[in-house]
């Protein structure tokens, strides 16, 4: 693929150029020096590379900036052997992300300077992802006392969230809200009532009664939605709901975005291409907080995301250990690893005939990174050089024995999807490259 130069210049040639943030999608080339993006655009090197430079040929594939999962779980540090800083960056490089912002459920938590700089300092030890951290809205996200925000975001937290547990409190939400917004930054809401879900498997309805599992209801999800919407229009605060997953909430989020509410909200694959029937018999990978719905919540969300209600899409990466998953259906921990997948069940919006390419991608990457005022997920001279590189039609099943990441829970295992990527690229280093070259 690569003809090798010395010099630190990289042309990346023969490839279908795809940038959201200006809407190319053309055959084209891109130049690399050092850390940046030198020069991109339809046509470049159509005459052929500059002499003396190392050459990739992309051989007519997709040459896109690098995705912005704005939605991972690390467990570094205090719960490593579910996945670590590394763990993750290399699945993340399988997968063409290069930028992760991660949540602040941690062990210490991330509501203090000390624990921000530790893992923005462990990503830039490893080269890998960059990582970007939320603070905690809470005290060791206990939903009382709010974490100190303005010291939090000097520290580098680019927006605030209590992970998977909801800011329940009414009050806390609303003072969350008007405390963040003088820094302008935002919150981030898990949208789940918890007194309706605990003690909750999966989704309420016909499947959870024939299992004989509790159920958790959808009205879980757009009674926080509905509430905090009311909240962010009083204070005029920056809300973002997480993993939206059904057809309720993501009306009620398009509602208030026609009243001019600044609100934003993201997605996971899970929500858009499965549905509760993935459960089967009591199939642990495919517990799921918030759990899978039912189809007609499944199809509104894949509209939510046809028409811009839905702004990103994230992987809502949850490693679990094997123990954890091997307990009953019941008593199981929630969630699944995301990372490796991302792209591949997202292309299935546009190989389905939902959507274009390039709106698909925009939901990875420009989407995303605009969300929490992040410079990164589009191509521009100068730029950062974080490129992925995808063979748009190539298939494969996903095996979650062969996935990169320290957990294997893929809700995912067992799937064909389409889309794989062949390079993953992070200033201007290649961290990944099919076939097992992997440079970190």
């Amino acid at each position: 693929m690569a003809a090798k130069a010395k010099g630190g210049r990289v042309a990346y040639v023969n490839a279908r150029l795809i940038d959201p943030s200006s809407g190319i999608d053309a055959p084209g080339g891109l130049l690399t020096e050092g850390e940046s993006i030198a020069d991109f655009g339809p046509g470049l090197f159509a005459g052929g590379a500059p002499q003396g430079t190392e050459t990739v040929d992309c051989g007519g594939h997709v040459l896109c900036p690098g995705l912005v999962d704005i939605r991972v779980q690390l467990r570094e540090p205090g719960e490593e052997h579910k996945g670590t800083l590394a763990s993750a960056g290399r699945s993340a490089a399988a997968g063409g992300i290069t930028t992760m912002v991660c949540l602040p459920n941690t062990d210490p938590v991330i509501d203090n300077v000390s624990v921000v700089e530790f893992v923005a300092r462990r990503a830039r030890q490893l080269g890998l992802a960059k990582v970007y951290p939320y603070g905690a809205v809470t005290k060791g996200l206990q939903g009382k006392e709010l974490a100190e925000m303005g010291t939090l975001a000097e520290a580098g937290a680019v927006a605030f969230t209590d992970g998977v547990k909801a800011v329940s409190d009414a009050l806390v939400m609303r003072r969350a809200l008007s405390y963040a917004s003088t820094f302008g930054l935002t919150i981030v809401q898990h949208p789940e009532e918890p007194r309706l879900a605990d003690g909750g498997a999966m989704n309420s309805g016909e499947t959870a009664t024939r299992l004989g599992l509790a159920g958790i209801p959808g009205e879980a999800e757009v009674i926080i939605v509905e509430r905090d919407l009311r909240l962010a229009e009083m204070t005029g605060g920056r809300l973002h709901f997480g993993h939206l997953s059904t057809a309720a909430a993501v009306e009620a989020v398009r509602r208030a975005k026609a009243r001019q509410v600044n609100v934003a909200c993201d997605t996971a694959p899970p929500y858009f291409a499965l549905n509760e029937t993935a459960v089967g018999d009591y199939r642990t990978f495919a517990k799921l907080s918030p759990p899978l719905r039912p189809e007609a919540d499944r199809l509104a969300v894949v509209e939510g995301i046809k028409d811009g209600t839905i702004d990103a899409i994230a992987s809502d990466h949850a490693p679990q250990d094997e123990e954890a998953k091997r307990l009953p259906f019941a008593q199981a921990a929630f969630g699944g690893i995301g990372l490796e997948t991302l792209l591949a069940v997202s292309l299935g919006l546009y190989h389905n005939g939902h959507m274009p390419l390039i709106e698909v991608l925009r939901r990875l990457t420009c989407g995303p990174a605009d969300l929490l005022g992040l410079s990164v997920g589009r191509l521009s001279k100068g730029g950062p050089a974080d490129l992925t590189l995808f063979d748009l039609e190539r298939g494969w099943k996903v095996d979650a024995d062969d996935l990169l990441s320290k957990s294997k829970n893929s809700p995912f295992d067992g799937c064909p999807v389409q889309g794989m990527v062949l390079r993953c690229v992070i200033d201007g280093r290649p961290v990944f490259e099919a076939g097992g070259s992997r440079v970190k």
